[in-house]
């Protein structure tokens, strides 16, 4: 669920008691939508994220380490240049906003103290982080909005900042609970009872309002009518008993997971989806949503970093599929070359009967079972000698094109599978140290232009796959790209290690270094469950993985990086687990 106002106040309550007092250290900015700072807080050092991506804006404190870009960003070094040794005082949040607070004692160029104000707005696509002055004025911001973009409200340097304007919703904790059963037994009863709540109330999530409407009446998408005037009041009370924990901040952090993996998180219990859906307590607020954004985040992330580098290759790898398109189609023009032989053996045989000038030869087709007549087209304008020559030459030509097409096809198949690798490959990479090392093999390749400037001076990237521990205790690694596949398969590995990959399916090369000895099955499994995992089929079900020894495992001369051909291997069907991936992962 997006961070609610309600579930924001969960949060805040979290932060409040080891920010406060806190002193900020370091201010970091790894993406374009946050920010992460080292405070010194209560008794611990932590890193709180300020996050004001559009599709997940929040704050929390996160244990995930981030790759920071070589050059702060502008936002980021005058956030540095203001904010650092400064001391957060206070966190607060306006009643029921998804806005947060960060009221903070800063020291000026003078060395006096002053007073700033952080402001996080978790408003979804309108989401941005603001700092003020000390008599509220804008700063600067990570979002500037002119009047262009909203005749509404601007937030720009200089101006004074305003609050977003409130949702003119009811405001649920101001109400009693006679006020409030009063409301919901008046309700039309045409409205279901979920969207009413959400139409209705302030600082209530669509999920939250689904599990209240499913507690009072066992849907969540029930109407008024269906609940009757039992399910109202089972509703009422349900909703007085949900703001009385409100307001007493009793929050208890919940991830719901489905067939394994982060599916949505909450606040308090949720019911609704039954057995479909695990529901996880967990320790903190800050460890819940780590864990929910950090997969979707990340490959966020590699994503915009990598943007230049998908186009490119996309546009190659359709340029390669247009010209393979074309050249099936021109192989398949070429299967009827012996029909133009057989036209120029006609024309030879009839050359008696034949002048120039000629536009149509009626002949009879010796090469019919029954010499039905057949016409053929000529050029007037050549001899009935040069007719015939033009078919032969035309059929040689087809039949030299068919050797040429093969070769051009096959090459283009290779170029076509390599380009598709490198796609997969940028949806492997974990930070900007693996998306320049494709760039540099796309480079060497010939798909990317070396920048003048760079030429000479750039610096070799070596970036160094995945690194895992089989539950037996053999290591296994795993490739992020076809540099480090080509250097695990023909560089590092021993002949004697076990080499996997996922069948005729664009993947990492794995290798399961046995030591000298034999890899034991459980071991075996797992390596393979990891070159399905990362692979095109990570998302599938019992996935054909191919191992062998890697002295079966050739790289053809010329070929690309990561393109291989093996021979005498087996096949094990397994099915993707990234949890095992993550208990197993060491580096």
């Amino acid at each position: 669920m997006p961070l609610d106002a309600i579930c924001l106040t969960a949060v805040a309550e979290e932060l409040k008691k080891t920010l406060t007092g806190g002193k900020i250290d370091k201010i970091y900015q790894p993406g374009r939508d946050e920010i992460v700072m080292a405070v010194r807080g209560a008794g611990e050092n932590v890193k709180l994220l300020l996050s004001a991506n559009p599709s997940h804006p929040r704050v929390q404190f996160t244990s995930i380490s981030r790759e920071n870009p070589a050059e702060p960003p502008m936002f980021c070094m005058l956030l540095r240049k203001y904010l650092t040794a400064s001391r957060i005082l206070a966190v607060t949040q306006p009643h029921l906003e998804r806005v947060l607070q960060f009221e903070l004692e800063c020291l000026d160029e003078l060395g006096d103290r002053v007073s700033r104000t952080l402001v996080l707005e978790a408003l979804g696509r309108r989401s941005n982080l603001i700092l003020l002055d000390g008599e509220g004025r804008i700063t600067d911001c990570m979002r500037r909005v002119d009047a262009d973009m909203s005749a509404r409200r601007q937030v720009l340097p200089g101006m004074f900042y305003h609050p977003p304007v409130p949702v003119e919703k009811r405001d649920p904790l101001a109400m009693d609970g006679d006020g409030l059963r009063e409301l919901i037994l008046d309700a039309d009863g045409e409205k279901a009872a979920d969207k009413w709540l959400l139409d209705t109330f302030n600082g209530l999530s669509p999920l939250v309002c689904r599990e209240l409407a499913f507690q009072a009446g066992g849907d969540p998408a029930a109407r008024f009518l269906e609940l009757g005037g039992e399910g109202r009041e089972r509703l009422a009370a349900r909703m007085a008993g949900f703001l009385e924990r409100v307001r007493d901040n009793d929050f208890t952090p919940y991830m719901l997971l489905k067939e394994g993996r982060p599916f949505d998180f909450s606040f308090q219990p949720i019911l609704q989806y039954g057995m479909d859906v695990e529901l996880r307590r967990m320790e903190s607020f800050s460890a819940m949503l780590d864990e929910f954004y950090a997969a979707r985040e990340n490959a966020e992330r590699v994503r915009q970093r990598g943007q230049d580098l998908i186009k490119s290759v996309t546009s190659a790898r359709d340029r390669t599929a247009r010209k393979l398109g074309n050249q099936r189609r021109e192989l398949e023009a070429t299967r009827d070359r012996e029909r133009l032989r057989e036209l120029g053996d006609i024309i030879t045989s009839s050359f008696h009967v034949m002048e120039k000038g000629m536009a149509v030869l009626r002949a009879a087709d010796f090469y019919d079972s029954e010499c039905r007549q057949v016409e053929i087209k000529l050029d007037p304008l050549l001899t009935p000698q040069q007719n015939a020559a033009k078919y032969y030459k035309d059929y040689n030509r087809a039949k030299t094109a068919e050797k040429m097409l093969a070769i051009q096809i096959e090459k283009n198949e290779a170029e076509l599978e390599y380009l598709n690798s490198v796609l997969e490959n940028i949806t492997l990479a974990e930070g900007e140290k693996d998306l320049q090392e494709i760039r540099q093999e796309l480079t060497e390749t010939g798909y990317l232009r070396r920048s003048s400037k760079a030429r000479g001076r750039e610096k070799k990237v070596a970036g160094k796959p995945m690194e895992f521990r089989s539950s037996a205790g053999l290591r296994i690694s795993v490739g992020k790209n076809n540099s480090q596949n080509d250097a695990l398969t023909t560089k590092m590995a021993y002949k004697s290690d076990i080499w996997l990959h996922t069948q005729k399916i664009h993947g990492s090369h794995v290798i399961l270094w046995a030591e000298g000895g034999e890899a034991d099955t459980r071991s075996l499994t797992e390596a393979a469950v990891l070159a399905a995992t990362f692979s095109q089929a990570g998302d599938s079900r019992k996935v054909p993985v191919d191992y062998t020894s890697v002295k079966f495992v050739k790289k053809p001369a010329g070929a690309r990086p990561g393109m291989v051909v093996y021979t005498t291997y087996q096949t094990a069907y397994v099915d993707p687990d990234p949890e095992l991936a993550k208990r197993l992962r060491v580096r």
